[in-house]
């Protein structure tokens, strides 16, 4: 590589980092320091003394991907005793209960949406696969063959070496005492006496990046907490079965039911704990060793072990496996390992400094896989895999406190093996963020789920009185007890209202920014697929793609006059780019800057939907808010009763109506001009449960669920939001051809044919008999009577066609229809059918 090319230096040589600098190496780049504190053979953070359990089973395809790529690399890493750095023994999970034989049905599920072998099976299977279980104590299991026992220590430094040959370097018993930043980018790492120069600094320090980020003011919310971890005396039954002395030869074990896992270790068993009770670690107190000091046994990732919380679990281990009444535990300890918020790793660029990455939170499952995506944002600017889960900036600023991510991360440890609905919301903290309607709200017997620290309403209790005169035919069937959970009969209520009536939406939390300065038009010209040098008044959908083509968000943006924009985002990881892509704007056009300021938490916004909306809008407004006086998709500041509203007309339910913008100050009375205006044409409000069934049934997609960036937009069926005659070289504009040339699938809708079956995202479909795709997002659709599912299906999948979909083991026919299944002439949206169909 050129000495030319970007010094990338990388802060931590566990399993990560030394990872990061080998997958650099695979893409020429070797000009890379990697700084270790500890001594390069015991590095003695997590990797040190991880156990190595390396099961692919994920409700996230990035992750499940990440752990493949983990198994594969590992197996081709081949030591000097000519053995890899993985033991493919197998994962078995086992259910010693009914609900948790149901989940494994699902997380099999999961396996086969992304690829990967798995099968659930009976008692007897499980037995032969694990003789030392106890008849009659399991239920069944799932068995993913492919998994195992990844050899962390040895694949490390394995790659090591690998990179060292390529010209990597290494420098151990170095300790990072500060980053040095010059003009908002990285310019050096200080150690100490010794300053090394640096244009990319990445943080794999694992527990300690919090320390690290803040040497350059990001936030890494992370919280190291203590994990149990014991090895037994030697069992009898495992005389003579493995040859090496920490070998293993049957399947690792997760008793989830207890919060337990096993593995084979020579003739002992391992066995790892989080039943205790959360133990956070405070970085700052913590016991540290000089480099020469660690020992296997003793390292600064490695606590005492304490006894005292692991008694209940050694009593359940030996009913589960009775061989080990014969043993005793010969040495345990308190491991420590990252958690956080969500449980998520912490991946990509700060949004404070350039130049500054994070690969934390990444357990060895997944961290060859993660290093190799991180290597890829470094050379190429983009990520094979979609990394939107785990972005480091995916988190609001409330969610990066130290007592948020404490509280949630211990909650997380908590909950890591409980059976948990998709819809399932945290238990606390709750109310940290609510509209200026919380109040309302909450008088009108709001059930609110939780997103991003928002409170959002999922139905209105107080609808609950319309069931009475509720259509029959808007009723909708009886669902299964795992689809009926944080599901409610008044969503069909409040459905119906929207579509004959009119309806209130609370959509305050969805993400909004404002672009404001001379360049912002140039700006936005330059990242999105539509044209932004429209007139004002104009609204747009659009996408944001990455330099590879892919999908990296959809937004709407509307320009409110020639140098203000108001754009709907999906995320923090929204603001974070288009705040990056506006300074280098701005560095190369002096005079034509432009800013963006988040005004999410300013304002508010009320969507204002149905066939009755204009009438509500005609008494409390002198604007003219007719087709003429407001087009689908244009933007106009009104006032209703006084209060400065920013009308855009638009609809993601799929009705004629109107996003209502105010600043958050008078917001709550304009929700109280608007329900008491209402209240004629029978004015209810709406929650996302109803929200989300009518936008299927419109065909409208979800960013992080629909696509990502793995998807381009022609096959996502978002083509048309890529204008064709936009003649400005926007980001990713040069990759779309070759992208769509190479696609193989294609998002497709499908209706349940038993009309009744609602599935609830992930569960494979099944193509002629073969997993060939999976589900991304479903609902039942009140209007159409009947359940809705997207997918991503091979190219070769027709409309009419026939489908399977695997739900809990089970089999559900499906059809493949043209969408959108509700209005597909846009004439209610349009304003072009506003006659009454109150019933």
């Amino acid at each position: 590589m050129s000495p030319v090319s970007p010094r990338v230096i990388i802060i931590g040589a566990g399993i990560v980092g030394a990872n990061l600098a080998d997958e650099l190496a695979i893409l020429g780049h070797t000009n890379t320091l990697v700084i270790e504190q500890g001594p390069l053979d015991i590095p003695g953070g997590s990797t040190s003394h991880a156990p190595g359990l390396v099961y692919s089973s994920n409700p996230s395809k990035s992750m499940t991907e990440f752990a493949q790529y983990t198994i594969k690399k590992l197996s081709s890493l081949i030591g000097a005793d000519g053995t890899s750095s993985f033991l493919p023994v197998g994962g078995l999970e086992i259910a010693t209960n009914e609900e948790r034989l149901a989940d494994l049905h699902r997380r099999a599920g999961w396996n086969r949406s992304y690829g990967v072998e798995a099968e659930v099976i009976d008692a007897d299977e499980c037995l032969k696969k694990f003789p030392m279980l106890a008849e009659g104590k399991v239920l069944g299991g799932l068995y993913t063959p492919g998994d195992g026992l990844a050899l962390a220590a040895k694949g490390t430094q394995l790659v090591m070496e690998r990179a060292k040959a390529a010209g990597v370097e290494f420098r151990d018993r170095t300790i990072v005492t500060d980053i040095e930043v010059s003009g908002g980018k990285v310019a050096a790492v200080i150690c100490g006496e010794d300053r090394f120069e640096a244009d990319i600094v990445v943080s794999c320090a694992g527990f300690w990046g919090p320390n690290i980020g803040k040497m350059v003011g990001t936030s890494i919310p992370l919280l190291p907490l203590g994990h149990q971890f014991v090895w037994t005396t030697p069992a009898p039954s495992l005389a003579g079965v493995n040859e090496l002395p920490n070998g293993a030869s049957r399947p690792i074990l997760r008793y989830q039911d207890r919060d337990l896992y096993y593995r084979e270790w020579g003739d002992r068993i391992g066995i790892g704990s989080y039943a205790h009770r959360p133990m956070p670690v405070d970085l700052d107190t913590l016991k540290s060793y000089r480099p020469e000091e660690i020992t296997h046994e003793r390292m600064p990732s490695s606590l005492d072990f304490t006894p005292e919380d692991f008694a209940a679990e050694w009593e359940a281990t030996q009913e589960l496996l009775p061989d080990l009444r014969n043993t005793q535990i010969q040495r345990g300890f308190n491991g420590i390992f990252s958690f956080t918020p969500d449980g998520g790793s912490l991946v990509g660029q700060s949004k404070e400094v350039d130049g500054f990455y994070a690969a934390e939170a990444v357990w060895v499952t997944h961290a060859p896989g993660i290093a190799k995506a991180v290597a890829e944002l470094i050379a190429t600017g983009t990520s094979t895999t979609d990394l939107s889960d785990c972005d480091l900036n995916r988190f609001e600023d409330m969610q990066t406190t130290k007592e948020y991510v404490s509280e949630t991360s211990q909650q997380n440890f908590v909950e890591i093996y409980d059976v948990r609905h998709p819809l399932e919301p945290r238990t606390k903290p709750r109310a940290v963020r609510t509209s200026p309607f919380y109040s309302r709200q909450q008088a009108l017997g709001a059930f609110f789920l939780e997103g991003t620290g928002w409170e959002r309403p999922h139905w209105y209790e107080a609808n609950a009185a319309l069931l009475e005169s509720l259509p029959e035919e808007w009723a909708a069937p009886e669902r299964d007890a795992w689809s009926d959970k944080f599901h409610s009969p008044i969503a069909a209520v409040e459905a119906w209202k929207t579509r004959t009536a009119v309806a209130m939406f609370d959509m305050t939390p969805l993400k909004r920014v404002e672009v404001t300065g001379p360049g912002a038009g140039e700006l936005l010209q330059g990242l999105t697929t539509a044209n932004m040098l429209r007139a004002p008044g104009m609204v747009s959908y659009t996408l944001l793609l990455d330099a590879a083509g892919g999908i990296t968000s959809d937004i709407t943006v509307a320009r409110l006059s020639d140098e203000v924009y108001q754009a709907g985002i999906n995320s923090n990881v929204d603001v974070a780019y288009l705040n990056r892509e506006a300074k280098k704007f701005n560095a190369a056009n002096p005079g034509k800057w432009a800013a963006v300021r988040d005004i999410t938490a300013g304002t508010s916004c009320i969507g204002l939907w149905g066939p009755l909306a204009l009438d509500v809008m005609n008494k409390v407004t002198d604007d003219d808010m007719s087709n003429e006086g407001l087009k689908y998709f244009r933007t106009k500041q009104i006032s209703i009763a006084g209060i400065p509203v920013t009308a855009m007309r638009l609809s993601y339910v799929g009705e004629f109506g109107w996003e209502l913008y105010a600043s958050a100050d008078v917001s709550a009375k304009l929700w109280d001009v608007l329900f008491e205006a209402g209240q004629e044409q029978g004015i209810i409000a709406g929650g996302r449960e109803a929200f989300n069934s009518m936008r299927l049934e419109k065909g409208f997609r979800s960013f992080g669920t629909d696509m990502t960036s793995e998807h381009e937009p022609e096959q996502a069926g978002l083509g048309f939001a890529v204008k064709a005659a936009k003649t400005v070289d926007f980001v990713g504009k040069s990759a779309l051809a070759a992208r769509a040339a190479a696609a193989t699938k294609r998002l497709r809708c499908l209706t349940i044919d038993d009309g009744v079956s609602v599935v609830l995202g992930k569960e494979p479909v099944y193509v002629n008999g073969k997993a060939s795709g999976y589900i991304t997002s479903a609902a039942y659709g009140y209007t159409v009577r009947k359940p809705i599912a997207y997918a991503w299906l091979p190219l070769s999948v027709e409309t009419g066609d026939s489908v399977q979909i695997e739900y809990f083991g089970q089999p559900i026919a499906a059809t493949v229809v043209d969408d959108p299944l509700y209005d597909p002439q846009m004439d209610r949206l349009r304003g072009l059918s506003l006659a009454s169909t109150a019933s």
